[in-house]
C-alpha cells in the first residue's frame, strides 16, 4: 500500500512511502481485537475501590434490646448491615484487575487494527516535524492544515520528542506515542492514524 507524504503545511511532497502488507494489508481478527482491547482496560483499573464490613465500621458491640418480648424482630449490636451506620454485606475488596494475553495476540491484534484503519483510508503519513518549544498552537495549525482538525488523531513518532509530545498533551483530541508503544485500544480509539515518515520506515525495518 503506498501513501504519499504530506507536509506540515498540508501539501502533497514528491515523495511516498509503502506501507507494509504484512502490518497495513491483513485480513483483521476481531476476537484478537477484542482480547487486546479488554487486555489494556483492565489493566487501567486501580482495583482500590473497598468498603467497610461489619467488623470493621465504628460502633458498639453491645446488643441494642433484648432477645425477646420487643415484638419486633431480634437484633445484636449496631453495626448489623440492616441498620444504617452498620456495614455493607458482601461489600467490594481491593482486587487486581489484569490479565494477560499472550505476545503473538497482542501483535496480531495491532497488525488487525492498522489493516482496518487502512481500509477505512484512516492512515496519513506526514514529515518528520519538531518544534522549538511546546506549542499547543502550533501542533493545532499542522493538524489544521492536514484537514485533521476537530477529529481524534494519534500521531506515531518513532522516536519520543519533548516538545511534539507536550504541545499534543492539552488538546483532548491528540495523543502522541512512539511506534514501540503502539498499542490496539489507541488505534481503534483514534478516527485518524498520522504516521510520521521514519514511523514508517521502523515498520518497513521490522518487517
Amino acid at each position: 500500500m503506498k501513501l504519499d507524504i504530506l507536509s506540515t503545511n498540508g501539501e502533497t511532497l514528491d515523495r511516498s512511502v509503502e506501507l507494509p502488507e504484512e502490518v497495513f494489508g491483513i485480513t483483521p481478527n476481531q476476537h484478537a481485537v477484542y482480547l487486546a482491547v479488554k487486555n489494556y482496560l483492565n489493566n487501567q483499573r486501580q482495583g482500590t475501590h473497598k468498603t467497610k464490613g461489619r467488623s470493621e465500621v465504628a460502633g458498639s458491640t453491645r446488643k441494642i434490646k433484648r432477645q425477646k418480648g420487643t415484638g419486633t424482630a431480634r437484633a445484636g449490636d449496631i453495626k448489623n448491615p440492616l441498620f444504617r451506620g452498620g456495614g455493607r454485606i458482601f461489600g467490594p475488596e481491593p482486587r487486581t484487575y489484569s490479565s494477560k494475553v499472550n505476545s503473538k495476540v497482542k501483535d496480531l491484534a495491532r497488525k488487525s487494527a492498522l489493516s482496518e484503519k487502512a481500509r477505512q483510508g484512516k492512515i496519513s503519513v506526514v514529515e518528520d516535524f519538531s518544534f522549538d518549544k511546546p506549542s499547543t498552537k502550533s501542533f493545532v495549525e499542522v493538524l489544521t492544515n492536514l484537514k485533521l482538525d476537530g477529529q481524534k488523531v494519534l500521531l506515531v513518532v518513532n522516536e519520543h520528542d519533548r516538545n511534539v509530545y507536550l504541545s499534543g498533551r492539552n488538546y483532548p483530541s491528540i495523543q502522541v506515542t512512539e511506534v514501540r508503544n503502539l498499542n490496539t485500544y489507541e488505534i481503534m480509539k483514534a478516527g485518524t492514524v498520522l504516521l510520521s515518515e521514519s514511523a514508517v520506515a521502523h515498520f518497513n525495518q521490522a518487517n
